[in-house]
């Protein structure tokens, strides 16, 4: 005899059930591309309506003609610490640009005074002009990893003022789990790993701070190499959010025969290493440094600011916008003037 009790727990496995079976993606539509010798598992696999779903939200917005008219931004408008070499007209499209990338509900008032344009009163307009400077370095002194493709404020922000995809610094989880391995950020559910059981916080140490990535040792057996299996276990959970912020797997940077191998390694592995730094700068550089700007709603538990990783830009593809430039048209932000 089926009793209430139990009926409740058939009903839980089957919803249990139901939400596993969505999880999986089904294999039709996969294709295979080929990356290296043929029964090595060199192979990325793409499904074909996830591309499809992914080339519909990796648009560029329609890009304003160019304008070149009139004099010097600096002279003809108050307060124009950055840009200000710019012609007027050219100014004036790029802000226009910019309120389509980042505040298109909002519009100028987002970061501007409407009764003092030149008025730096309201946060988001001293971020926006730190922003614009972050651009500036990224295309200029990054092309080992953005190459000539750059990035502008769309690249991340994607028509919303605050990109999806951020992280702050987070509690510790022995403040919400009473485990033994609270202390490594293990046993908590780890987004950023992939669901896993992962360390919980892979960007702190490896993406602001510069922890040693890379923790296999040139020896069988340890000979001096003090790394360990928690050592590895972050580690891995970085190698994850790389996976998901590209939508690829390991072999889309690492030869399956030998991963440490740089020379069997793909050119991919090191546009990453490159973009590690990248990202280790922006957030340093930039993000870091505008403590105290940031109004308390926009900072994190412990009371940082937002900082970047791999998906605020790749957003789950191989390259931003499948590799179609941004900021193509934009030369004033093509790099430091």
């Amino acid at each position: 005899m089926i009793t209430f009790p139990m009926r409740i727990a058939l009903a839980i496995c089957a919803l249990v059930g139901v939400g596993i079976l969505f999880t999986f993606q089904w294999p039709g539509g996969l294709e295979a591309v080929q990356r290296g010798y043929r029964g090595t598992a060199m192979v990325q696999l793409f499904n074909a309506p996830t591309i499809a779903s992914e080339l519909a939200a990796n648009q560029l917005p329609a890009v304003l003609p160019p304008v070149h008219a009139g004099p010097p931004a600096s002279v003809v408008y108050k307060n124009v610490q950055v840009l200000g070499s710019l012609d007027v007209g050219a100014f004036t499209r790029l802000m226009a640009s910019i309120t389509t990338w980042v505040a298109p509900t909002q519009g100028c008032a987002y970061c501007h005074s409407l009764n003092n344009m030149a008025s730096d009163a309201l946060y988001t307009k001293v971020v926006a002009r730190k922003m614009i400077q972050m651009v500036q370095n990224i295309n200029g002194n990054w092309k080992t990893h953005v190459a000539e493709t750059g990035v502008t404020c769309y690249t991340c922000h994607r028509g919303m003022p605050v990109p999806a995809n951020l992280f702050f610094h987070g509690a510790s989880p022995s403040t919400f789990t009473g485990m033994a391995e609270t202390q490594t950020g293990k046993n908590v559910v780890s987004v950023a790993a992939g669901l896993a059981s992962l360390p919980y916080d892979p960007f702190t140490p490896f993406l602001e701070q510069d922890y040693n990535i890379r923790i296999e040792g040139p020896e069988a057996l340890p000979d001096g190499n003090r790394t360990s299996i928690k050592q590895t276990d972050w580690t891995y959970a970085l190698m994850m959010h790389f996976s998901t912020a590209l939508g690829v797997n390991c072999t889309y940077c690492h030869n399956s025969r030998q991963f440490a191998d740089w020379s069997q390694s793909s050119p991919q592995r090191m546009t990453a290493w490159y973009g590690i730094r990248m990202v280790r700068d922006i957030n340093n550089n930039y993000l870091d440094t505008l403590q105290g700007v940031f109004p308390p709603a926009r900072l994190g538990p412990l009371g940082d600011n937002a900082k970047v990783n791999c998906l605020t830009c790749h957003q789950g593809v191989y390259k931003p916008l499948f590799g179609v430039s941004p900021v193509a048209g934009f030369p004033e932000l093509g790099g430091k003037p």
